[in-house]
């Protein structure tokens, strides 16, 4: 009425200045299905299905009900379901007796329980391309863990 024409959109999405994620956990909960891209700042608990690729600053947890079929790329993780496909975890990865495990990974520490099924091809961080002092020839190691 009195010379204020702007519009506002009260349904615009809204965010937290300086807001923080440490200590947060997202939930993907039994009974979900996603396909396509997660992205996660904070943990994570996967108690669902999820197709496709789930990256996450901290750890990934797959709970005995959960399941993933695709790639993960995290800090951690700790597996009790099933995994199908690529696993990149920058610290350690953690199967447990509960776990059904197929595909490949890619981690610095693995941690496997008795019981798992573990079928996988297996690089660890620590032995990609070393250099031998007395030769300085990089060597690649492999592990076979079916």
């Amino acid at each position: 009425m009195f010379g204020n024409n702007k519009t506002t959109n009260n349904n615009a999405p809204k965010t937290l200045q300086g807001a923080t994620t440490q200590g947060m956990l997202n939930s993907l909960v039994t009974g979900t299905t996603v396909e396509g891209i997660i992205t996660a700042e904070s943990d994570i608990r996967i108690d669902g299905f999820l197709k496709g690729t789930l990256v996450c600053k901290g750890k990934v947890i797959i709970g005995s009900t959960g399941s993933i079929e695709g790639e993960i790329k995290a800090a951690n993780a700790v597996i009790e379901g099933t995994f199908k496909g690529l696993l990149q975890i920058d610290d350690l990865l953690q199967i447990k007796e509960t776990a059904n495990v197929e595909g490949e990974i890619n981690t610095d520490k693995l941690s496997v329980s008795p019981g798992a099924k573990f079928n996988v091809v297996s690089k660890m961080a620590a032995s990609h391309h070393i250099h031998s002092k007395s030769t300085g020839v990089a060597s690649s190691h492999e592990n076979n863990l079916s």
